[in-house]
């Protein structure tokens, strides 16, 4: 029996691979944030964007991702709350005057300061086709498009997270 089926985390983690689907802050930042948080410790990460989750390395969007404020029950918000025009760039707004006091940085220069440590970032294959994207659609971190299969190739031996 291994340590993971008897309940002994006497071994470390060695890997994990991140799966990051979603394209909203609150989506996107807890991978980058378990990614860094992986390298700090010497542990080996792969971030895997896929469908939405692209907005994190999109050249064009990378930028301006919002907090979601419709039908988020985080927020404490009515859905129809949510809708109002602004309210979405509000939420962000304070959010990100948040996670500056927390020295937490913006999700391009994240992303950057993530591939720096040695991350792999990739997007997902089947995604960049379904939206008509390419490699060059994407920041200059992004070490690859690959498929869901050569995920599981990266990925194999480690621990895999979903987003």
């Amino acid at each position: 029996m291994s340590t993971q089926e008897n309940g002994d985390a006497s071994e470390p983690i060695a890997k994990v691979s991140i799966i990051v689907s979603k394209g909203s802050l609150e989506g996107i930042y807890p991978g980058l944030i378990m990614a860094n948080g992986a390298r700090m410790e010497g542990i080996e990460a792969n971030l895997f964007f896929t469908f939405f989750g692209l907005d994190a390395i999109s050249r064009a969007k990378h930028e301006h991702v919002k907090v979601a404020t419709v039908g988020n029950p985080g927020l404490h918000l009515s859905t129809w709350a949510g809708g109002i025009p602004g309210v979405s760039a509000f939420v962000t707004h304070k959010l990100a005057e948040e996670m500056e006091k927390l020295d937490i940085p913006p999700i391009p220069e994240f992303v950057e300061m993530i591939a720096e440590s040695g991350a792999g970032l990739y997007a997902c294959k089947a995604s960049v086709d379904l939206f008509g994207l390419d490699k060059e659609d994407f920041v200059d971190e992004v070490t690859d498009v690959i498929t869901v299969g050569e995920f599981y190739g990266l990925a194999a031996g480690g621990q895999i997270i979903f987003t």
